[in-house]
């Protein structure tokens, strides 16, 4: 597990702190990114900065992204060699100035309330630590079951990283993310558990989370195995 964002993960101006951060870690995404960045960008919630960090991409990631940087001023991007997902995250965590950290998975999107949605319950709720749930599935919402290898697990069943908001200022309790081959996001949620974080999850479905490509980590699981 990396620690690096905790020693990194510095107080800033608070005039100068947006609400959210979003992390965007890709690999060789490049046929998804638009349709991630553009969700981003249609927010009726503007106030967050985005993280993207490239994880090593060999297709056309920096070409794609490279109109978006040039003319929204809250992405921020970064590339490094190829170190895994649970890496990068943590690497765009520990760069992070929002209040609270969360994710959108370069393959998957938004609707449009999504921040917007989370920003009220967060503000009518100040002592939540953890907010997570809210899943639309596109494609199939059957998954490798972490607990019983061989068998599969309806979404529905499953916490869903993608999906976290975590208060920064927690982040020094709940470290950083595992590097596994599925299931970090369990694993982390756990740990949040664990600490007695106080976690609350909500049902409405503004995280898109496509499931109808061949090459997601879920559909890969086998191979893996």
């Amino acid at each position: 597990m990396s620690n690096f964002f905790i020693e990194n993960n510095v107080s800033h101006i608070e005039d100068m702190t947006p609400t959210f951060t979003v992390i965007i870690a890709t690999y060789n995404r490049a046929s998804f990114l638009n349709r991630a960045l553009d969700a981003l960008i249609a927010q009726t919630e503007t106030d967050w900065e985005a993280i993207i960090i490239d994880d090593g991409s060999t297709d056309e990631t920096e070409s794609i992204l490279q109109p978006y940087l040039a003319n929204y001023a809250n992405f921020q991007y970064i590339k490094i060699e190829n170190s895994g997902e649970a890496y990068a995250k943590n690497l765009g965590i520990s760069l992070g100035r929002g209040k609270y950290i969360t994710f959108l998975d370069s393959d998957d999107a938004y609707e449009t309330t999504h921040l917007a949605f989370r920003k009220t319950i967060l503000i009518n709720n100040p002592d939540i630590q953890l907010l997570h749930g809210g899943v639309k599935v596109i494609g199939d919402p059957y998954v490798p079951d972490l607990h019983h290898p061989g068998q599969f697990i309806h979404l529905s069943q499953c916490v869903v990283g993608a999906s976290f908001f975590i208060r920064r200022d927690v982040l020094c309790v709940l470290e950083g993310l595992k590097d596994m081959p599925l299931g970090n996001d369990t694993e982390w949620y756990e740990r949040a558990k664990a600490a007695k974080l106080h976690i609350f999850k909500t049902e409405y479905p503004t995280y898109i989370y496509y499931r109808n490509h061949n090459d997601s980590i879920t559909h890969n699981a086998a191979k893996l195995k």
